[in-house]
């Protein structure tokens, strides 16, 4: 009796460890499965510029600060970000420096930014400019509306008093609209009304960080296609669609970012060219799907 009460305790065990192996394969290949399909799943960010939320630039100033929104990041942390700027009409600030460089393109007005001393240079929608760290300058505006992209790549952003002032070599950028220079977009060559391409900075290569301008022709309607592990874009110019399951209108100031593979499917107005400024780690293409264009 003794012998066949062990040879069941065996064979229920040999059962228990059966069952539990076959839950324990099925468990981890499902988490694999899982854990794969969220790996290899691009993230893909919109945020509508009416969707921003705004709080003071420099809250030190009061009602006298311009109003920042975040588009990406954080400009209080140690990270890549990308925010906003509006600045009230007849605003002037007073000469400061900033402890990190950033990059900046006119939204809407008229934006002023130099050295203290400088003759007035307004810069309107779509130019661009650069802010070296250390370096005393202002920032006046005089449109009725102003807005411009400040874009870092650390944090935090500091407005800092003018006697912390210190020159680590660079130079500022001020590049006017009147003066971007556009050639044919790759692939493009040559074509009627195409989408061209302003280099701005960096080196548009897989791996290297630049940041470029792509005008996109009234009417377009196609991608732009991305396989960079960052990509952000902002519009600057235009109201273009933003195509997919919800199809979305971005009104200048709008951003869509992604990370990986990812074809970002757009269309302007018939009647209005769509500026778009893209900062990208890698390649990425401009497809149109309209014909001859």
């Amino acid at each position: 009796m003794r012998q066949l009460q062990m040879q069941a305790n065996v064979v229920w065990l040999r059962t228990f460890l059966s069952i539990a192996l076959a839950l324990f394969v099925t468990a981890w290949g499902s988490a694999q499965v899982a854990s794969q399909s969220t790996a290899e799943e691009p993230a893909t960010e919109i945020v509508l510029a009416s969707d921003v939320k705004w709080t003071p630039l420099n809250p030190l100033r009061g009602d006298k600060s311009p109003q920042a929104g975040t588009l990406w990041g954080d400009r209080t942390r140690t990270v890549p970000t990308g925010f906003l700027v509006k600045f009230a009409k007849g605003f002037s600030s007073p000469p400061h420096i900033h402890n990190i460089t950033y990059r900046a393109v006119v939204i809407s007005g008229l934006v002023h930014n130099d050295d203290p001393e400088a003759a007035k240079m307004w810069m309107s929608a779509g130019s661009f400019w650069t802010q070296p760290k250390g370096e005393v300058h202002i920032t006046a505006a005089s449109g009725p509306t102003n807005m411009a992209l400040v874009e870092i790549d650390n944090g935090p952003y500091l407005v800092q008093p003018s006697k912390e002032a210190f020159d680590r070599g660079e130079r500022p950028i001020n590049i006017d609209a009147s003066n971007v220079v556009w050639v044919d977009a790759p692939g493009f060559v040559a074509a009627v009304n195409g989408p061209k391409v302003a280099y701005l900075w960096g080196s548009p290569q897989d791996g290297q960080s630049s940041g470029t301008f792509v005008k996109l022709p009234a009417g377009f309607n196609g991608r732009i296609n991305s396989s960079s592990s960052t990509f952000r874009a902002v519009v600057i110019k235009g109201q273009p669609q933003y195509l997919g399951a919800d199809a979305k209108t971005m009104e200048p100031g709008s951003y869509f970012g992604s990370a990986g593979m990812v074809a970002h499917q757009m269309s302007c107005q018939v009647n209005e060219e769509c500026i778009i400024y893209i900062r990208s780690n890698g390649k990425y293409e401009v497809v149109s799907e309209q014909p001859g264009k």
